[in-house]
């Protein structure tokens, strides 16, 4: 910075030069030369000992010398400047208040020589001319010096006027503390005028310094609030007087908002500024009817109200039209909005001077107790104000020195504050001259702290750059400013001619001139409203484009026809190449400003007018040249593609800038916002089918320009690429499309590469996705390059053998690029590999539980739970251990990630190892326990998925990123998952507490259940209401089974219900939403299954914590409550019952109707039935080499028999369910039966009969199988094919009972149940012919001894015997098997002995 300093000296003694050559009194260019020369000096040294510092950086004494030299700099630069013309003029303006205020130091006031009245009156008057001296101050430091000098002498006399006015009244308090009151109020006032003359003074200095206009204003508004405060303190005894006063002088210091128009007055937004005028000018109107009324009536307090009413909304109305001013102004498409500085310096300033008063207060010997109080809370706020806006500015600042100093200077004012607060804690308890010297003395610090603060604050870099605002822009302000400035002039004197009437309510000329002010009054505001909404922002520019394009969609429509005819004249000045450059340049700025204008039209007025008016300035030239392409293309199809699009993309443009003239910017106008984005959707596709039919002409004719510029441009934004690029080497005719294709893919991936290679740690890896993605982009432009060359020359060999060689070289790179993202996310890898293997998991222990409910877990020894207990309590502290790593490891880098990640999936299938042996060793006699605990290992399985997906997502991502807030809470739900395990663990063992544990469990884990059914998740799959409603019985089982156990309080009973609660639940929630979300469900039905769904699992969770409480206090009244909370449940299911309903619709049947029963039995049977064909398809006979060809021909034949009889078995049911679906069409058997128990008993007879033959089809198909492979004999094929025949009998009957006889269906049944009989009996008689071959080759052998032949008979005749025993036993055992089963036979079937 040495040569800026020089440069700047060199630049400040030719300045002194010219002022001193130019002014007429040589002692005041004495005075000017000999100050610019104690700055030169002073600088001289300052660079010296820099230096010096600069050698030895550690010297804290050449730091100390650094720092007294630079204040004395400081110090003959104030005293260089004091001696421009006029400044002079200022410090003895200066010099005369500090003068007049050493009167205010005085022990005893001087007594009153006036009265009250006169007093009083003396007292108002200075004050409006102090105020009104303040005003000129401020208008005359943007003047001339010599106008400054009069200014500020005259503030001065006025000041002393004023001060002696105070005085007076002072004699007249009667009061000690009302008069130490008055002269602080007016030590105040001093200090404010002080502050005044000094921002003054600086302004005229230097008119451009930033914030020197803020700091201007919110000093004179400081004066005239303290002002304020006293006279509300002295003049509380006039009626109304003082209530109009303070209002006249508010009005007064808000006119200066309307005289900076380039400058935001506050935050609000154009139509805030409309609904703070509407609501302003409500409340003007009740105070005014009301200062009338009141001074009518003579309600003094009333009327003092509504005057104070009055003030705030006039403030109000003037804060809001100059802020809608100034949005006017910017909103000018030739104005420059202005930036807002990195710190508000009238905050600071402000700040400061609250902090001085209250310090002044503090030491004042004549504070009394309540008066430190209340500056120390003064103090406190506005330390505590200080301090945030330096954390804030420190965070938003880029500039490490400015960081830092802000950062020191925040804790320098709270170490001095905490030191005064000290002081002021002493003071408090021993008002002694000791401890107010002490707090005098910590006061130097934080005072001086404050003003170095507000000192660096103030530096031009951190400024507000102000608005530029074109004269168009003054011109629209101008109605805003009239119509306000009549409103503030008309307020004044409405409000003085009230002044006087409520003194004096009978004089009826004052009555008419108050009415007269009233209507101008209200006149004003009219057309303030009017004004405002007149010159809305961007609507005049609205509809300057909305013209501009409009006559666009003229010239392309003529064009249009002009193509038609053949009459379109080609643009011979401009080569197609560059008219192809020129339209999707335009495309694609044009596709750039759909956002922008969007976002304007939906939330900020200001930039409406400059978005939409940027927007249509592209179309003229948009049309120009989409018509000079299509005036060089020789396709006539392809030229009405061109305009076609082209005209489409100018209605759709047409379209959003109307939607964007009703949005206007307004926030609040979201009734609008929908059309809006609706329009932006149409802009952006129109975009996209005008670049596609541009890249692909471009690339028809060799010209590959604009898709070089394309990729370029997404290389800058580090993009990627798939590897579809190796596609262009295959043939010349299709490189055209395919060099277009992969523009637009590595266009369209452009977000995604940036991504990977911001988010890639460490940052070698993004660097290296970086650099090698870039490396990409620059071969696929020499790709897209040769493409375009060989499509010109398809011939060219040389041009090949380079495409081939840029083709390998993409792919190389492609590879490259995949490698490098691959290391780089090793985490995620790894957290996808653990989520897989807990989902294993899970479905194991699905099954385990299986078992356990079936009561056959049992340990392999005999042990006990006592020898797992511990191994399962430490295996779960290790999991919680993992369990932590994985949630830093979301926001650590990808190796620590992939660790946490494997370390959690190997310790979940350890603790679920250990608990599975810890549930067999209680053994299959407790299987309530063992479902528990298996539930609880579960819960923490299913917790611990949900936990890795959710670090999946918020790896590497921002610490206030919604998936971090998604990582903490599955991370929370993870830990009282486990919790709640170790609980369970903990009280297995308990008969005692164990059903009350898992009772606990259940109902934290359906809220779990809930939560995830409450998300906005669609569900994998849907289901069918039939499914739902099945679902819904186990609830109400439940809710029934919980009831119980809350009257028995018996742990069984309790546990039982438990587990029964939690799978219950948890099949209806899935259900229920897998049904709302099926695709036939309308949007209202699915929110009331939804909403139903939520209600019941609420009401059941109620249930159980009622169940839970009874079993801690067993009252009586308490166990009355559970029937309630099951009515709620009743009542929830019963809901959900009709919303499954509703999601039919006229088709909705009855699942319990026996009717659809019977359907669903009969295809239920068919698809068994194909099913086992299927399984004889695949038979093959067994190899048997050595074998005749009549063995292989009859095992051939047994499976071609039994697959015949499955097919015929199949087409037989499939004709039982058409039929049965006839005799419901004829009204035979109703869908709702009449007869309830007759229809019922046919159903089930037909559903019996299904059974029967799928069952018998079933046995058929395994006996040849086992025939095939010969392990059963030819007597059970023969009698499972009877079976099927029997059967298939039983069948027909049922069918027939209610049947049409010539109906087509039953035709249909005749010929499938014939087929089916002929198919066995074609089977039995191959088994019975085989057999009776069989018996014939038997050969026996004859024992040719006597006593042995004897022996054989013998043996033989016993064996015959035997047989015919067991023959007779086996009709016995048939008949009485035939004997039952005709006992549950339907009638329909008895009639037929068949």
């Amino acid at each position: 910075n040495t040569p800026e300093t020089a440069q700047a000296l060199r630049t400040l003694a030719q300045a002194a030069r010219g002022v001193a050559s130019s002014t007429t009194d040589p002692k005041a260019a004495a005075a000017m030369l000999d100050s610019a020369r104690d700055v030169m000096e002073g600088s001289a040294l300052l660079i010296h000992e820099a230096k010096q510092a600069l050698i030895s950086p550690g010297d804290a004494e050449s730091q100390q010398r650094l720092a007294q030299v630079a204040k004395a700099v400081s110090h003959s630069l104030n005293n260089c400047v004091n001696c421009l013309p006029g400044q002079k003029d200022v410090d003895m303006a200066l010099k005369s208040i500090g003068e007049a205020s050493k009167k205010l130091l005085i022990e005893t006031m001087p007594s009153a020589s006036k009265s009250f009245q006169e007093a009083q009156s003396e007292l108002n008057q200075t004050a409006a001319e102090l105020n009104q001296s303040a005003g000129e101050v401020v208008h005359a430091s943007r003047g001339s010096s010599s106008q400054l000098a009069v200014a500020s002498g005259k503030f001065s006399e006025d000041f002393d006027e004023f001060l002696d006015a105070g005085i007076e009244m002072a004699g007249h308090t009667q009061k000690k503390d009302d008069q130490v009151q008055v002269i602080g109020n007016l030590k105040n006032i001093s200090m404010a005028s002080s502050k005044l003359l000094l921002a003054a003074k600086s302004l005229s200095v230097d008119p451009a310094a930033a914030n020197a206009k803020h700091l201007l204003a919110a000093a004179a508004r400081a004066v005239t609030d303290s002002i304020n405060q006293l006279i509300t303190l002295c003049t509380q005894q006039a009626p109304g007087q003082n209530e109009c006063d303070n209002a006249l002088r508010e009005l007064e210091a808000v006119r200066g908002m309307l005289d900076n128009p380039n400058e935001p007055v506050s935050d609000l937004s154009y139509f805030d500024c409309i609904e703070s005028v509407m609501e302003n000018s409500k409340v003007l109107g009740e105070s005014m009817a009301g200062i009338s009324q009141n001074c009518k009536t003579g309600d003094v307090p009333a009327f003092g109200d509504c005057v104070g009413s009055a003030s705030k909304a006039l403030c109000g109305l003037t804060e809001a039209a100059g802020q809608a001013s100034y949005l006017v102004g910017v909103s000018d498409p030739n104005s420059q909005a202005g930036h807002q500085g990195l710190v508000d310096p009238i905050q600071f300033a402000k700040a400061n001077q609250a902090i001085q008063m209250a310090c002044q207060n503090l030491v004042d010997p004549g504070s009394s107790p309540s008066q430190v109080l209340s500056a120390a809370t003064i103090v406190a706020k506005h330390t505590s104000a200080l301090c945030n806006a330096c954390r804030l500015a420190s965070s938003k600042t880029t500039n490490p020195v400015a960081k830092r100093h802000f950062v020191q200077s925040a804790k320098e004012v709270a170490n001095s504050t905490a030191n005064l607060v000290k002081t002021i804690k002493a003071l408090d308890g021993d008002f002694s001259d000791e401890n107010r010297n002490k707090c005098r003395v910590a006061t130097a610090p934080l005072i001086e702290a404050v003003e170095n603060l507000t000192t660096f604050a103030s530096n031009p870099e951190f400024a507000s750059i102000p608005a530029q605002i074109s004269r168009e822009g003054f011109a629209a302000q101008e109605p805003i400013h009239q119509s306000a400035r009549s409103m503030l002039d008309s307020s004044t004197y409405l409000l003085k001619t009230a002044r006087s009437l409520v003194i004096n309510p009978k004089d009826p000329p004052t009555w008419s001139v108050l009415a007269g002010h009233s209507r101008t009054v209200s006149d004003s505001i009219k057309s303030l409203i009017t004004a405002i909404r007149d010159k809305a922002p961007g609507q005049r520019e609205c509809d300057s484009s909305i013209d501009n394009i409009n006559k666009c969609i003229r010239d392309i429509e003529q064009a249009s026809l002009a193509a038609v005819s053949q009459n379109l004249a080609s643009r011979d000045d401009i080569s197609l190449e560059a008219l192809q450059e020129q339209l999707t340049s335009t495309v694609q700025e044009i596709g750039h400003l759909i956002d922008p204008v969007s976002t304007a039209a939906r939330g900020e007025a200001s930039q409406l007018g400059h978005k939409v008016t940027q927007l249509a300035r592209y179309f003229e030239p948009l049309i120009m040249a989409s018509v000079g392409v299509t005036s060089k293309l020789r396709d006539h199809q392809q030229q009405m593609t061109f305009l076609d699009q082209t005209k489409t993309l100018a209605e759709s443009a047409l379209q959003m800038l109307y939607a964007a003239k009703e949005g206007g910017g307004n926030p609040k106008a979201s009734h609008t916002h929908d059309a809006i984005e609706e329009a932006a959707q149409l802009m952006n596709e129109a975009v996209e089918d005008i670049m596609v039919t541009l890249n692909e002409a471009a690339s028809e004719v060799g010209m590959v320009g604009g898709m070089v510029e394309s990729i370029a441009e997404a290389m800058a934004k580090v993009s990627l690429l798939i590897p579809q690029m190796t596609k262009s080497v295959t043939c010349p005719d299709e490189l055209g499309g395919l060099a277009s294709q992969v523009t637009v893919d590595y266009s369209q991936l452009a977000v995604q590469g940036r991504l990977a290679a911001h988010t890639a740690e460490p940052e070698e890896i993004g660097f290296q996705i970086k650099t090698r993605v870039q490396e990409l982009g620059h071969g696929c432009i020499f790709l897209v390059q040769k493409a375009g060359a060989l499509q010109i020359t398809p011939s060219d060999g040389f041009t090949k053998r380079e495409l081939i060689q840029c083709a390998r070289a993409v792919t190389e790179k492609v590879s490259l690029v995949l490698s490098a993202l691959q290391t780089g996310n090793k985490g995620t890898q790894a957290c996808i590999t653990a989520a897989s293997a807990v989902s294993g998991i899970i479905a194991d222990l699905d099954t385990t539980i299986m078992f356990a409910s079936a009561g056959t877990l049992n340990a392999e020894n005999d042990e006990s739970f006592a020898d797992h207990r511990e191994n399962i309590l430490k295996t779960a502290k290790a999991l919680v251990e993992d369990t932590k790593m994985l949630v830093s490891g979301a926001a650590s880098g990808q190796d620590r990630l992939a660790q946490a990640a494997q370390s959690s999936a190997k310790t979940i299938t350890q603790l679920t190892d250990v608990v599975k042996l810890g549930a067999a060793s209680i053994g299959a006699d407790d299987p309530e326990t063992q479902v528990v605990l298996i539930n609880a290992v579960k819960d923490v399985a299913k917790a611990l998925a949900e936990l890795i997906s959710a670090t999946k997502c918020a790896a590497g991502k921002a610490a206030d990123d919604p998936s971090m807030y998604q990582l903490k809470s599955a991370a929370k739900v993870m830990v009282t998952n486990v919790t709640s395990l170790l609980k369970t663990v903990k009280a297995v063992e308990d008969e005692a507490t164990r059903g009350t544990r898992a009772l606990e469990a259940t109902i934290e884990c359906i809220k779990q259940e809930l939560t995830v059914f409450q998300s906005r998740d669609a569900p994998n799959k849907t289901t069918t209401p039939e499914e739902f409603i099945r679902m819904t019985k186990g609830i109400t089982m439940a809710t029934a089974k919980a009831v119980a156990a809350g009257n028995s309080a018996r742990q069984e009973d309790i546990i039982h219900t438990a587990n029964l609660s939690r799978k219950a639940i948890s099949d209806m929630l899935t259900t229920c939403k897998q049904a709302a979300y099926h695709p036939e469900v309308s949007e209202e039905v699915k929110n009331r299954a939804l909403m139903f769904g939520s209600e019941c699992t609420t009401g059941y969770i109620d249930l159980l914590e009622q169940v839970l409480f009874v079993l801690q206090k067993p009252t009586g009244d308490q166990k009355q409550q559970l029937a309630t909370c099951s009515k709620r449940v009743a009542g929830a299911v019963t809901e959900l019952i009709q919303t499954a309903e509703a999601m039919k619709g006229s088709e909705w049947v009855d699942p319990e109707d026996p009717t659809v029963i019977a359907e669903t039995e009969l295809l239920g049977a068919a698809a068994s039935i194909e099913a086992a064909a299927k399984k004889l398809e695949q038979l093959k006979p067994r190899a048997k080499p050595k074998q005749a060809d009549e063995t292989l021909n009859f095992e051939e034949q047994i499976l071609e028999a039994a697959k015949s009889i499955a097919a015929a078995t199949s087409a037989l049911v499939k004709s039982a369910s058409a039929a049965q679906r006839e005799l419901v069409a004829q009204g035979k058997v109703g869908l709702i039966p009449a007869n309830a128990v007759d229809d019922g008993q046919w159903s089930q007879g037909l559903i019996s009969a299904a059974r029967m033959v799928a069952a018998a089809t079933s046995n058929l198909c395994e006996a040849a199988n086992a025939s095939v492979q010969g392990h059963a004999s030819e007597e059970k094929l023969i009698s499972s094919a009877k079976q099927v025949a029997a059967s298939t009998a039983q069948l027909l009957v049922a069918c027939k009972v209610k049947a049409d006889q010539d109906s087509e269906a039953m035709r249909r049944l005749q010929i499938a149940g014939n087929a089916v009989k002929k198919a066995s009996d074609n089977l039995v008689r191959a088994a019975q012919k085989a057999a009776f071959d069989k018996a014939d080759e038997a050969n026996v052998v004859v024992k040719t001894k006597f006593v042995g032949g004897i022996a054989q008979i013998i043996a033989a005749q016993e064996e015959m015997l035997r047989k015919e025993r067991e023959l007779e036993e086996a009709r016995k055992k048939l008949a009485q098997i035939r004997q039952q089963q005709y006992k549950f036979l339907p009638t329909e079937l008895r009639e037929d002995d068949n």
